[in-house]
């Protein structure tokens, strides 16, 4: 006998065949339990059946993603396709803006490249499992997440926190990670707000003084060890979150237009009370005097300012801008990453930018209004504050219409931290989103 195979070849004979033949489309004995095989070019390949087998699992895994309960069909995902392409967009910048430095220094120019994407990878994998939570579980870790957000920011005042540009903000962890506990703790400043003003009696329609008064001293823990890091931007981002939930939960104009006052009175006798860091009164007086001095604390903003202005409609190209190859403007990965985009992409670029992020911004507002209760109107108003005050200040230090405060623009800036946050609080608004599709 020959084998099938090729010839001279001894194949066994099987018990059953015809001829004395074992045909292998027909396993037997032990073989039987096994999908039959076919001869192919290559060898054996599945049979019919093995095949079939295959195509009705991917129909059921199809039919479960696109059934009518199916939670992927319940997600926004035009505001999912807004955060990818700025995340995308970010990543090409910080490429762009890392590359020429990592190729002077001799190192991997793609070092940056690999690590933004990999937090994103990270950060779409948390949003999805925030995301997919029920909604009323949000209310239930919501206590966890403001007690670990504290926590970490009481660590950064030990030894065990890093002091980067004159604040202790950062805790380093082994393999040369970092983790900034400020970042997370945004978010728990609006999930406990939302609950403490979310919980309405019935027949009430905003919340008691009582409920307002445990909301604002609640807040005020992680505010006071963001300002003893010191963080003047997420104070500034803290505040404007409180204030921003406290007036959309329907207390009274008299009393928001009474809290703005006194806080307006307290940012001026902070002012002259000399209480702010050196670096931060001279932040400050940069943004009030941009020409005061143009080589020491007005030079970011300056560097960056030019960097926009040399872009012009179109942008000298990706990789191609000349103060950003030249490492120009300080910290251009992070804080100052809307100025690579202004040199190398243009006008255009930075309209694309500022356009996914009002998307992102209208789609947050529009899950807010279609919010089954108050604590999903906050949760998503509060979302929106945040991302809109913060590209907003991130905009307009680098373009010198406010002070340097160091908050990344999201999506877009480096960091693993910010977009960790970003992420998670995207998965807070498909979770609301998810909720009203799901019971309305």
């Amino acid at each position: 006998m020959t084998s099938l195979r090729g010839r001279g070849n001894p194949t066994r004979v099987g018990r059953g065949a015809p001829g004395g033949i074992a045909d292998p489309s027909r396993p037997s004995g032990a073989y039987r339990g096994l999908a039959p095989l076919e001869p192919g070019r290559g060898g054996f390949s599945p049979g019919p059946a093995a095949r079939r087998g295959r195509r009705g699992r991917m129909r059921g895994l199809l039919g479960w993603a696109f059934a009518r309960k199916s939670p992927l069909r319940h997600m926004d995902w035009i505001l999912l396709a807004a955060v990818l392409a700025l995340s995308l967009i970010g990543t090409l910048l910080v490429w762009a803006a890392t590359q020429p430095s990592l190729l002077g220094s001799g190192q991997d120019p793609r070092t940056y490249l690999m690590k933004q994407l990999l937090n994103i990878a990270l950060g779409l994998v948390f949003m999805v499992v925030v995301a997919f939570l029920d909604y009323r579980q949000l209310r239930l870790y919501a206590p966890f997440v403001y007690v670990a957000s504290c926590l970490g920011l009481l660590v950064v005042l030990t030894p065990l926190g890093s002091i980067v540009n004159g604040a202790h903000s950062w805790i380093s962890l082994p393999g040369g990670f970092q983790i900034e506990p400020s970042e997370y703790a945004k978010l728990s400043v609006i999930l406990i707000s939302a609950i403490l003003l979310g919980e309405l009696r019935q027949g009430e329609k905003r919340p008691r003084m009582r409920a307002v008064a445990i909301a604002l001293a609640v807040a005020a823990v992680p505010l006071v060890l963001v300002v003893a890091e010191p963080d003047l931007g997420v104070v500034m981002l803290m505040l404007a979150l409180v204030v921003g939930l406290i007036a959309l939960s329907g207390i009274r104009l008299i009393w928001v237009v009474s809290g703005l006052a006194a806080g307006a009175l307290a940012l001026v006798a902070v002012i002259n009370l000399h209480l702010l860091k050196s670096y931060q009164a001279s932040r400050l007086t940069a943004f009030l005097h941009p020409s005061a001095d143009p080589r020491g604390t007005g030079y970011s903003a300056a560097q960056s300012k030019i960097a926009i202005g040399s872009g012009g409609l179109f942008g000298q190209g990706l990789f191609h801008g000349q103060l950003v190859s030249g490492n120009f403007v300080p910290e251009q990965h992070t804080d100052f990453i809307f100025a690579v985009a202004g040199e190398e992409l243009g006008f255009v670029g930075c309209a694309v930018i500022i356009a996914l992020l009002a998307v992102v911004l209208l789609r947050s507002l529009r899950i807010a209004a279609r919010a089954d209760d108050q604590f999903g109107m906050l949760v998503a108003s509060g979302v929106a504050i945040w991302f809109g005050v913060q590209a907003f200040i991130n905009i307009g230090m680098t373009m010198g219409i406010m002070p340097v405060t160091g908050l990344p623009l999201p999506f877009v800036s480096y960091g693993g931290s910010a977009m960790f946050a970003d992420m998670i609080a995207v998965g807070c608004l498909q979770a609301v989103y998810r909720h009203h599709t799901v019971f309305s």
